[in-house]
């Protein structure tokens, strides 16, 4: 069975950087998840950014994907991936939406019954395909 939890950069950074504010949050989540969640490279790119801005080694994102804690889904594999994560940038430009937070959107269209774990009030107002809300773990709920 394909997981259905899609992980949001947010709960990586805090789950790998103790000082971070959500850091106990992240860690309780990622404990009662059956891994592998799902992320996307774009993700894993920005998770190793702010951990190297806070002086943490960049690379413990992909560790978690070596241990298999995570697991990294393809985006763009068609032209209607392609024009979905394009259309949805454009759609939400003035939230703004990343790249990344699109390419998540898009894997929860491709997966039944997907979520995302997110620190981003911003998948509150993000819909999927046919205005469907977005099922979140998050903080905020």
């Amino acid at each position: 069975m394909r997981p259905t939890v899609v992980v949001d950069t947010g709960p990586i950074v805090a789950l790998l950087d103790a000082d971070e504010a959500r850091h106990d949050w992240a860690r309780t989540r990622f404990e009662d998840l059956r891994a592998p969640l799902l992320t996307c490279e774009a993700v894993l790119s920005e998770a190793s950014f702010l951990l190297r801005r806070a002086g943490a080694d960049p690379s413990l994102p992909v560790r978690l994907v070596r241990r298999g804690v995570l697991e990294v889904a393809s985006v763009l594999d068609t032209g209607a991936d392609a024009d979905a994560v394009a259309h949805l940038m454009r759609r939400y430009a003035d939230v703004p939406m990343s790249f990344a937070d699109a390419c998540l959107v898009r894997i929860v269209e491709r997966t039944r019954g997907g979520s995302v774990m997110t620190l981003d009030s911003g998948f509150r107002i993000y819909r999927q395909a046919r205005r469907r809300i977005i099922p979140l773990l998050a903080p905020f709920q």
